[in-house]
């Protein structure tokens, strides 16, 4: 695939200027010769695209650590992308992503694909799917983990085949092949590199054998809920938002250097390891219509038993020019159905609230979480986010 115009959108002008000097300089060292472009205007920004690719967050790092502190204070997990953050930010997303996803329909090319990699990735992409729209979710942490195992195993990572199953930010590898061998390589793994899997997981190892899977790191917020609420509620713990917010200010006057035509190294502790590269592989294949096997978020469509079909998953699919289309999955053990059974019915619930601008729905949404799942509890953190949240929540507080 050629890139022969990139435009960069951004409405903040400090963060065009020096995202946007630092990428095209890196293009230009090396090599590229087409036409670059930062824009505050929305529409201009979508017009004639071939793909729009969107990694947006409403309300900015202020309002991921609210996510990230207030349901704490109720005893319930402070994450920005599961539990009651991760609502939240749906809430605050959801509309936009929309917005954005209507406007791709009427000004991009026909044929044009959405590309999503705002969290909550699963919910947003429902929503967007729901509607109709020529859109595909992505997530890091599949790339992620294959890029480790392949370390592990002392082999080119492409070369490591998972099988990689669940919703976003919800998943199991239940395998791990050599590409050209049956061989599974998990037992080997827990063998030889348990407490890094540990470690990297955030799941004990008895877990990982017990299930004979190794689930994301997101997984342990589920597993180990308290544990994780008691040490957020240490006296000075301070929040991710936080820490990423001091990173991307020293990152934002490192892309201001002129001499700089390289990723700076302190990028790799802002997280999202490996997107670029699962962003550029998956929108290669869907324009060329190559039918290789990524890890995306896509309608179920039968992939995985015990799901309704019109559902959103994360699993291997098959990327070709009309889309990616789910491969069948083998049957779930009960206890990782179960749990992204109600997982699964949070996430529509919570992408019917963000639509609806509904309290009410909101509660329904708190109800069905697997992390919240209680009431008075959800009427309680319902009011909590919604007032901290007043001034990015139009559909709730309309005119204010």
């Amino acid at each position: 695939m050629v890139v022969d115009d990139l435009v960069l959108l951004d409405p903040n002008e400090e963060r065009r200027e020096a995202v946007g000097g630092l990428s095209e300089r890196i293009l230009r060292a090396r090599g590229w010769k087409g036409t670059f472009s930062t824009t505050a205007d929305r529409d201009a920004a979508l017009e004639g695209a071939d793909f729009v690719v969107v990694q947006l967050r409403i309300g900015g790092q202020a309002a991921r650590h609210v996510d990230e502190t207030l349901p704490v204070g109720y005893g319930c997990l402070g994450q920005e992308t599961t539990g009651v953050g991760g609502l939240a930010k749906a809430l605050r997303t959801v509309p936009t992503v929309l917005e954005l996803a209507e406007e791709t329909a009427k000004r991009a090319n026909p044929g044009a694909w959405f590309v999503d990699f705002t969290n909550p990735v699963g919910i947003v992409t429902q929503a967007l799917i729901d509607d109709g729209h020529r859109a595909v979710g992505l997530c890091n942490v599949a790339i992620w983990a294959q890029r480790r195992l392949g370390h592990y195993l002392g082999v080119d990572p492409d070369t490591v085949d998972i099988e990689h199953v669940g919703l976003n930010h919800l998943t199991w590898i239940r395998s791990a092949r050599i590409a050209g061998s049956t061989q599974e390589r998990l037992p080997e793994l827990f063998d030889r590199f348990g407490p890094e899997l540990e470690l990297e997981s955030g799941v004990p190892l008895d877990v990982l054998r017990l299930q004979e899977a190794l689930p994301s790191y997101y997984v342990h917020y589920y597993y180990q809920h308290d544990a994780e609420v008691a040490q957020q509620s240490v006296p000075g713990h301070r929040s991710r938002a936080d820490v990423v917010a001091e990173l991307e200010t020293k990152l934002l006057a490192e892309y201001r250097d002129p001499t700089l035509v390289t990723k700076p190294p302190a990028l790799s502790y802002r997280g999202g390891a490996f997107y670029s590269l699962a962003a550029v592989r998956l929108m290669a294949s869907l324009h060329a219509g190559t039918g290789d096997i990524q890890v995306v978020d896509m309608r179920n469509d039968g992939a995985i038993p015990g799901l309704p079909e019109d559902a959103v998953v994360e699993t291997r699919a098959m990327v070709d020019a009309e889309g990616a289309h789910a491969l069948p999955q083998r049957p779930l053990p009960p206890e990782m159905l179960g749990l992204i059974q109600h997982a699964k019915a949070y996430e529509q619930l919570a992408v019917r609230a963000a639509r609806s601008g509904s309290r009410n729905g909101v509660v329904r949404a708190l109800l069905a979480n697997p992390l919240v799942g209680q009431y008075p509890l959800a009427a309680e953190l319902a009011d909590a986010l919604l007032a901290a949240n007043r001034h990015h929540l139009p559909r709730f507080f309309p005119g204010s």
